[in-house]
């Protein structure tokens, strides 16, 4: 019992003074906002049965009607340690239960890293790593459990909360043509380099983006291959790897990484990154990115690493297979690539040192 609570001292003396920022915006939001927090000190903290460290968050505004929540979150998680993450909606008239949006591990030794299936009420649902309402609410609550063994705990570092109402239009913005012409070198991978792969463009696009940051920063422990990502983010309650927060937790887990899921409004907030020198992994639909591709509905991940000179979206798309000579580079039209990542609502991963400056947020999007 000394051990846990010293840990858990340890824990909240880690977090940083800058606290949960909403941002202000300069039109009213309507299609999503996101909600990032470094410094949990207004959490209640408390130990379960098992002695695992409970932080429950006070409630936070979404500043918005919302139907969708997806959670985000960066720890320094040692071997045998994991976190569970739960989020309930509030509404002055109701509060929801808590549904569990995933039980993270490293390295899956005390508890399996997965989501949790069959979680429907007449509130809402959980599809895979998202939170869906039957109806809309403006607050939610997290909470957050840690534990390991032996007595080690995970350090969360951040949590993000990105709020969408998806029956909104999302606002479009002047593009940005400062950003066109420009690219981001960025390592080429392909999600079929290995017999046993089988839709991995979600390990394979973080594996390049992780690829990219390990030559920039001289971080070679960052230069994971697809085969390595994969497992890393293995999620058997979805059966697959493209659980999202799954994949930006794998990111966010190295010492000084920031990493989380959000939804842009359009192509201008992508090209403010492209500005700022991060590349952005969208979440788009493989058949809607070209014309005349087969009919194939599920999501698919690519990097985009810049713009042409007109505007044009350039990209590392995994679903190249090189044996028949294909590139990962590929240059999509602006507005099919427009099409395609509404699939998502927007969905984005960003990827990026804590220290790196990142673009003027003009919308309250990360």
């Amino acid at each position: 019992m000394g051990a846990m609570f010293k840990n858990l001292t340890i824990l909240l003396a880690a977090a940083t003074i800058c606290g949960c920022k909403t941002a202000f915006t300069t039109r009213p939001q309507t299609f999503s906002h996101f909600v990032g927090c470094q410094n949990f000190s207004d959490y209640k903290c408390s130990q379960s049965n098992q002695g695992e460290t409970v932080l429950l968050s006070p409630k936070i505004q979404a500043g918005m009607q919302w139907n969708e929540l997806i959670v985000s979150w960066n720890a320094d998680a040692p071997a045998g340690t994991y976190l569970k993450i739960e989020a309930r909606a509030v509404s002055p008239a109701h509060v929801t239960k808590f549904y569990t949006l995933g039980i993270w591990s490293p390295d899956n030794q005390a508890r399996l890293r997965t989501s949790v299936r069959n979680q429907q009420d007449g509130d809402g649902t959980v599809d895979t790593d998202t939170l869906v309402l039957a109806q809309g609410a403006d607050a939610a609550q997290i909470r957050v459990t840690l534990g390991g063994t032996n007595g080690a705990l995970p350090r969360l570092k951040f949590l993000g909360a990105c709020f969408a109402n998806t029956r909104a239009l999302p606002a479009v913005a002047p593009a940005r043509p400062a950003a066109w012409g420009e690219i981001i070198a960025t390592p080429e991978r392909s999600q079929f380099g290995e017999p046993s792969a089988k839709g991995w463009c979600s390990p394979s696009s973080l594996s390049m983006v992780l690829a990219r940051w390990s030559e920039s920063l001289s971080r070679p422990e960052m230069n994971l291959t697809v085969a390595e990502v994969a497992a890393k983010v293995y999620d058997p309650g979805f059966k697959g790897t493209g659980n999202w927060p799954f994949n930006t937790a794998l990111a966010g887990s190295f010492s000084g990484m920031r990493s989380f899921v959000t939804r842009f409004n359009d192509l201008s907030e992508v090209e403010a990154w492209m500005e700022a020198g991060v590349p952005v992994i969208l979440s788009t639909r493989w058949d809607w990115l070209q014309p005349d591709r087969p009919f194939a509905p599920e999501g698919h991940l690519i990097v985009c690493i810049g713009f042409t000179k007109t505007g044009d979206v350039v990209v590392n798309d995994p679903a190249a297979h090189l044996d028949r000579g294909q590139s990962v580079r590929q240059v999509y039209r602006r507005a099919d690539v427009i099409h395609a990542w509404t699939k998502s609502h927007n969905a984005v991963y960003l990827v990026y040192p804590e220290a790196w400056r990142p673009p003027a947020d003009r919308y309250g999007h990360w």
